[in-house]
């Protein structure tokens, strides 16, 4: 079978992987490209084969850089099943719809303020386009396999990280590869550790962290110190958060440390109706996580939700010390723009990031020290402070991959390492060829392999 490396390779965002049999035509995952321009500009390209010829897809989980692109893929003419968990479902309900609004929003705004050089400006894929998509999911169970034709069949894995997010297996008599999604982390703060898999004749592994650790410096209490900090001199705290999981996490942060006392009990905003809804499944699926009935109680209570614009604006009246959430989580889009603007000019405030800002976001920019950024085609002026937390990634560090790697009983016949900057990716590949003894390489964008399966 031929594997082509269509995204994700040499760079973190657009996970896109096809598989051709010449009989099927397999896609794990249809993610979006995020951060530099020349990665973005991919989302605009036609794809790699004919949406029409792909017979399904599967999904690892709900994350814009996995699901993003489904729905340009179902405009273009793919009609075939999208197999997912229904948590990774559920949310991609919420963040289709959410992303097809933001595109269609965005583009009406650039048409409006004259900033786009595109004339008119147009949205990537549209509100149709992402309900057209939603109705292709199939929901699949973690643990039970099923047929994707030609003798292939697959099964999915619970891969931490994320409610829903699966490890995907495939297989087809004795021949075997095993997709590693996003992993999550073994001691994550509201996830449960990934499931140990035992083979794979081929193996595709993220390496998102893969030249680093988390550290073991106490996130919380970082948390706390931007917080009193901030207050003491009257100002805000923004935290740009991705709305689905991490989101969740900080919220879950803040009500600890308000119980503590840590904190002054000032008001916090969660000012992304997405990551509301995203938090209600939290409640639905408890046994995805560690949380109980109380500390899911609580990391929902802890915020004031604000679900509509006007509320969001209204936020800019605020004359009081105050925590602001807001997606998106590198700052690349959503309402957090419009906060940005108003806040980062003013030293009294400060801008958390938390978690991994990839290359040519607005984020990496800021927490590299711009003193500028570019939003709605105006320069804003960054005078907050900017603070970035890496160790609350939802994602396994250098590390926590090698340990899981450690678990399989029989080596794989090659590692491919994706998901990762260069570095990051290389980094890994040399771990595992010098501490494991493993074959590992880094594929490059489009390459194309011949994979026993």
């Amino acid at each position: 079978m031929r594997l082509t490396f269509a995204g994700a390779a040499g760079t973190v965002t657009g996970s896109r992987y096809i598989l051709d049999s010449g009989e099927r035509r397999l896609l794990l995952d249809c993610g979006l490209f995020q951060g530099f321009k020349q990665l973005r500009l991919r989302n605009w390209a036609k794809f790699p084969v004919s949406p029409r010829r792909i017979d399904a897809v599967v999904l690892s989980h709900a994350h814009l850089d996995h699901s993003g692109y489904l729905p340009a893929l179902a405009r273009d003419g793919f009609d075939g099943p999208i197999y997912a968990t229904q948590a990774t479902r559920e949310l991609c309900e919420i963040l289709l719809r959410d992303s097809a609004h933001l595109q269609e929003d965005e583009a009406q705004y650039a048409n409006r303020h004259g900033f786009s050089k595109h004339a008119p400006a147009e949205p990537l894929y549209t509100m149709k386009d992402a309900e057209r998509a939603l109705t292709l999911f199939r929901d699949v169970d973690f643990g039970t396999e099923f047929n994707l034709g030609d003798g292939l069949r697959c099964s999915l894995l619970p891969a931490g990280h994320l409610l829903g997010a699966s490890i995907v297996g495939l297989r087809r008599r004795k021949a075997s590869l095993v997709f590693s999604g996003d992993l999550g982390r073994p001691k994550d703060t509201i996830m449960r550790a990934p499931s140990a898999v035992e083979q794979a004749g081929t193996l595709i592994v993220e390496s998102t962290y893969g030249d680093r650790s988390h550290g073991v410096d106490d996130a919380e209490q970082r948390i706390a110190a931007v917080v009193r900090e901030t207050a003491a001199d009257g100002g805000t705290v923004l935290i740009p958060s991705f709305a689905v999981g991490r989101a969740q996490t900080l919220m879950l942060a803040l009500y600890r440390l308000k119980q503590r006392g840590e904190i002054p009990d000032l008001p916090v905003f969660l000012d992304s109706p997405m990551a509301i809804d995203a938090t209600e499944l939290y409640r639905k699926y408890r046994a995805m996580h560690r949380l109980s009935v109380s500390e899911v109680r609580g990391m929902y209570s802890v915020a004031r939700l604000v679900r509509t614009a006007d509320e969001s604006k209204a936020l800019a009246g605020i004359r009081m010390p105050s925590v602001i959430i807001s997606a998106s989580g590198m700052a690349t889009g959503g309402r957090v723009l419009h906060h940005l603007k108003r806040l980062a000019p003013d030293p009294r405030n400060q801008v958390l990031f938390v978690g991994y800002q990839a290359g040519g976001t607005r984020g990496a920019h800021m927490v590299a020290g711009a003193r500028e950024v570019k939003i709605h085609g105006q320069w804003v002026p960054v005078n907050a402070k900017v603070t970035q937390i890496d160790s609350y990634s939802a994602h396994a560090d250098a590390d926590e991959i090698m340990a899981w790697l450690r678990k399989f009983r029989v080596a794989p016949s090659q590692v491919y390492l994706c998901h990762g900057e260069p570095e990051a990716a290389d980094a890994l590949r040399q771990r595992i060829e010098e501490q494991l003894g493993w074959p590992a390489r880094v594929p490059e964008h489009m390459e194309r392999v011949d994979v026993a399966l």
